[in-house]
């Protein structure tokens, strides 16, 4: 009967999420002009676009190389191994809702290498600490330095608020002393609490963590590139600054539930955005929040889409098996090394 309940609330929390999504989308393109669309997809600068897709991918690479150093104290996860687990849970989170990608990447790394679920996540954790860190120092500058709504001088605090718990949680799982495995018995929530700081001091305990947390940085720096190029394909005199504001709200809005492939939200950030700070034509702001999107999400996808069948299992599968692996520990979907 519970199970029954829980599913029921899954499914209205979820046609909720897509309504709000959808009422976002219709605000944001309410009054774009087809024709000026069709024009524009006709006079857009496709070298700048190549660029911007291809800065895109790089994103992830980069990506790639953080989490293998996260993960290098426990684990040896060759390159290929972190890129196609990365764009495979990254599809399954953009195309599925509840974005269960970074469960499905954690248990293909831990069918590919042994490893226990619980250490794949706290990695995880670990990179949200990291890209927390960096976000809000971003958008304390920002705030600092370019014209932005006063109202996100709320939201930085609030994530300068939750950065502090992660950090402080992360430290005291560098900095205390690592107990008996056997002692890590019991159930509810202390004893998965003993477990998680357990499995951060795993790899708490290297100094690749810091070589990891200065691989962030052109982490979260590269994600820049792709918005400006977008700017320069459409033509708009927006330089370094303005990109790299709408990346850290595009990043932050990411935290909030919403449709596959961010659809709906990422349209309307986008188009208040440039009509707010910068005064760009409503219209024309909507029409580029549409490009945007195609930049950033399109090349993303369909490398998402190749990682899934050279891995060999199906999207629906592999979040089903996570899921089990995060209750149980146990799964039943091959996936190839």
């Amino acid at each position: 009967m519970g199970e029954t309940q829980s599913q029921k609330t899954r499914w209205v929390v979820l046609i909720l999420i897509n309504l709000i999504s959808l009422g976002c989308l219709v605000w944001a393109l309410h009054d774009v002009s087809w024709v000026d669309l069709k024009e524009d997809m006709a006079t857009i600068n496709y070298w700048w676009v190549a660029l911007a897709g291809a800065f895109e991918l790089s994103v992830y690479l980069t990506q790639a190389v953080r989490w293998r150093l996260v993960l290098r104290p426990v684990a040896l996860l060759s390159f290929r191994q972190a890129v196609r687990a990365i764009f495979v849970g990254l599809f399954t989170s953009e195309v599925l809702p509840f974005r269960g990608g970074e469960a499905v990447r954690c248990f293909l790394v831990t069918r590919w290498t042994k490893l226990p679920f619980s250490v794949s996540v706290a990695s995880v954790l670990i990179e949200r600490v990291f890209d927390g860190l960096w976000l809000w120092l971003g958008l304390w500058l920002s705030l600092k330095y370019v014209e932005l709504p006063r109202q996100l001088g709320y939201v930085n605090d609030g994530l300068g608020l939750s950065v502090l718990a992660g950090t402080v949680i992360l430290g005291l799982a560098l900095f205390r002393p690592r107990p008996p495995r056997s002692s890590l018995g019991g159930g509810g929530w202390r004893h998965h609490l003993v477990v998680l700081m357990d499995d951060l001091a795993q790899i708490g305990h290297s100094r690749y963590l810091y070589f990891a947390l200065l691989q962030s940085v052109p982490y979260l720096l590269l994600q820049v590139i792709p918005i400006w190029a977008a700017f320069q394909a459409y033509g708009f005199d927006l330089g370094l600054g303005a990109a790299f504001a709408l990346m850290l709200i595009l990043r932050l809005s990411s935290i909030v539930p919403q449709a596959p492939a961010n659809l709906g939200l990422f349209q309307i950030l986008t188009k208040e955005f440039l009509e707010r700070a910068y005064n760009v034509d409503p219209s024309e702001a909507a029409r580029f929040s549409l490009v945007l999107w195609g930049v950033v999400k399109v090349m993303p996808l369909i490398a998402g889409f190749i990682a899934l069948a050279i891995t060999g299992a199906r999207v629906g599968e592999l979040k089903k098996a996570a899921e089990r692996e995060s209750q149980s520990g146990e799964a039943t979907v091959p996936a190839s090394s």
